[in-house]
This record gives structure tokens, C-alpha cells and sequence, in this order.
């Protein structure tokens, strides 16, 4: 049986799990686009703001599902290279500078379709909740922990409806703070426990992330 009726249903589940973090100057960066529908309702429960945490991987020259590294954006765009990868593939520094390029020109593309020109929010000194719709193996999500905690957040955590127990330990080391509340045995995939799982459009995260100005734009430091 699905253990979610949808991504809302799950974000507002998770919000009652994230409430000790509501005095923390708490803000919510969730993952476009499924993370979304889950990070708003986190958002509006901790009254929090929202903004969206976009990773793009860097692929090997000649190999672009090998992910040598990727570039996260916000109010830092930050390069994270994996080590391991980098040193049996050996790219040219050149390659990997103008892939860094192309990625954060697609970030920004992205991040007007979804914000405008709406800057991204800082997190420095504060509580930085990352949010996803749920964790398979976990690449994307170490990005974008890694990047998130370059920008000196007081307390980073991650904050997912499920993910297997082994790919939250790997996690683990990345954050201060990993919140989910199932870990499916057998966990198959990530869709597989929501009832509805439809893809969620460009149109509904730019709806939500407005939305979420209404309640968000006294606590951002920005505003």
C-alpha cells in the first residue's frame, strides 16, 4: 500500500516532524520540481521561506551520465567535484571551467523560470532544511548538501518523507540533522509509495513558490 497519499500529503506530514526547527530562523530550499509540493508545506508550517535548491551534474568528457561533479545554485552558486571520480577520469581543467559555465547558465535560466528576478536566500547563521520528495541513491542530494553547507548555514538538515536506511547513513555525514519518517524495506522506487505521483510541473512550482511570498517575505532577510 502506498504509504503517501501525494506530495502535499507528505510535506505536511514532514512539517509535524520539522516543528522543533521553527525557532531556528529556519529556511526551506527544496529540490525543483517534486521537492517542491513537500517543501512548501514544510515552509508554511515553520513560516518559513521558500526557494528552490537547483543542482546540475557535470558529466565526464565523452561520458555525461558519469557525474564528475555539480554545480548547486543560491545566494552562492558553488562548484562540488567528486574527488574520487575526478582523479580516475582526469579531466582538463578547461573542460571542467566551462561545464561550470553551461551549468550555472542553465541554473539561472531555470531560476527565472521559477523566481523571477527574486535573489536567491541567504542561509548563513541560520537553520538550512534541504527537502526532496524522497532519496534513492542520494547523488543529487550530497550535491546540493555540500553546496548548501559551503554558504555556512548554523544547522543543516536534510528533511525527506523516505529514503532507504543505507543511503540516509551515507548521507548522514553531510548534515547535522536528517529527518525522514519511513524507510521502506524493500524500497524499490521513490514513486512507488505515493498513490499519486504525477510529475509536477514548471506551472505549480512557480504557483507555490509565489504563494509562499505571503507568508515568507517578513522572515527573509532580504525582503
Amino acid at each position: 500500500m502506498p504509504l503517501f497519499d501525494n506530495r502535499r500529503e507528505a510535506g505536511r506530514q514532514l512539517a509535524q516532524a520539522l516543528a522543533r526547527y521553527r525557532d531556528g530562523d529556519p529556511v526551506v530550499l527544496a529540490l525543483p520540481r517534486g521537492g517542491v509540493p513537500v517543501g512548501f508545506e514544510v515552509a508554511k508550517a515553520l513560516r518559513a521561506p521558500l526557494d528552490v535548491l537547483i543542482v546540475r551534474k557535470i558529466g565526464a568528457p565523452g561520458h555525461p551520465e558519469l557525474g564528475i561533479g555539480a554545480v548547486i545554485d543560491g545566494s552562492e552558486p558553488h562548484l562540488v567535484l567528486n574527488d574520487e571520480i575526478i582523479r580516475q577520469v582526469r579531466p582538463p581543467a578547461a573542460y571542467i571551467e566551462e561545464e561550470k559555465r553551461r551549468q550555472l547558465a542553465e541554473i539561472e535560466r531555470r531560476r527565472r523560470r521559477y523566481v523571477g528576478d527574486r535573489p536567491g536566500i541567504p542561509v548563513d547563521n541560520r537553520t538550512a532544511i534541504v527537502v526532496d520528495d524522497g532519496i534513492a541513491t542520494g547523488g543529487t542530494v550530497r550535491a546540493a548538501l555540500r553546496g548548501v553547507a559551503s554558504l555556512h548555514p548554523a544547522r543543516l538538515v536534510l528533511a525527506v518523507p523516505l529514503a532507504p536506511t543505507d543511503t540516509l547513513a551515507d548521507l548522514s555525514g553531510d548534515c547535522d540533522d536528517v529527518v525522514c519518517l519511513v524507510t521502506p524495506e524493500p524500497f524499490y522506487a521513490v514513486g512507488a509509495h505515493y498513490r499519486d505521483f504525477t510529475q509536477t510541473e514548471d506551472e505549480e512550482v512557480v504557483r507555490l513558490l509565489a504563494e509562499a511570498q505571503d507568508w515568507s517575505g517578513s522572515s527573509d532577510r532580504r525582503a
